[in-house]
């Protein structure tokens, strides 16, 4: 039978990658908490009854992931285009986004009426869409962003028409001089005959299971650890006979 032979620097390591594995596993579980934390707010949230947007501005906070209705006219004349917005089936696209007068106030709101492809041919060409004329009312989800793309090279200006990586509420209002709610609305109405839009939004990934696989993989590796220098110390401990 084998004795096990205490080793002190081989110790040392083995404490330290213990005390390593198990902090940053503690670290990614309270990530991944907090992240399941957020998740429940949002399916609260997604569970509230729909907030009717007027004049007054709603704190973003407040709204974020809340079902949205609006009512009023589309400002036909300050379309964007988000580039390199992909939808599953059917390859890249864009993200159309337009600005909103809800009705009786001079307060807008962001609304991203869907998804558009790109359209064949040269670089730079826009898709065709159309804009609904007069009153009408959307429904659909608060977003504080619309999630972000890799930026090449850089941004062009915020103008009508423009085709931007990313677009944030504020920017656009700065460009365009509105008045505008402090969060997008992702359009989620049903697409009438006709048009080319798609809504077909991804649902936003909070990254808990990331988060849970990497506090897995931390405390794999202290255990290993402590096998390891458990299991080393009696292969290399000393014959009973010697």
């Amino acid at each position: 039978m084998r004795a096990f032979r205490f080793r002190p620097i081989p110790f040392v390591a083995t404490v330290l990658l213990v005390a390593l594995g198990i902090s940053l596993g503690q670290w990614q579980d309270r990530r991944a908490a907090g992240k399941i934390a957020v998740q429940e707010q949002v399916d609260a949230a997604a569970k509230a009854a729909p907030l009717a947007l007027g004049g007054a501005l709603v704190d973003a906070g407040a709204a974020e992931h809340r079902k949205v209705t609006a009512t009023g006219e589309f400002v036909a004349g300050w379309p964007i285009l988000l580039d390199n917005r992909p939808q599953e089936g059917k390859g890249p696209g864009f993200y159309l986004l337009m600005p909103m007068r809800l009705g009786g106030t001079d307060t807008h709101v962001l609304v991203a009426r869907g998804w558009l492809p790109r359209p064949a041919g040269a670089a730079g060409l826009k898709p065709a869409f159309d804009t609904p004329a007069g009153t009408v009312t959307v429904s659909g989800v608060a977003r504080a962003t619309l999630g972000k793309v890799m930026q090449l090279g850089s941004a062009p200006p915020v103008a009508p028409g423009a085709i931007l990586q990313n677009i944030e509420v504020a920017q656009f209002a700065q460009a365009s001089g509105l008045k505008l709610q402090p969060f997008f609305i992702e359009q989620t109405d049903p697409v009438q005959p006709g048009e080319q839009l798609v809504r077909d939004w991804p649902a936003p990934s909070l990254g808990v299971e990331k988060h849970q696989g990497y506090a897995f993989q931390w405390y794999a590796l202290a255990v290993m650890a402590l096998l390891f220098f458990v299991i080393t110390g009696f292969r290399r401990g000393p014959k009973p006979d010697q």
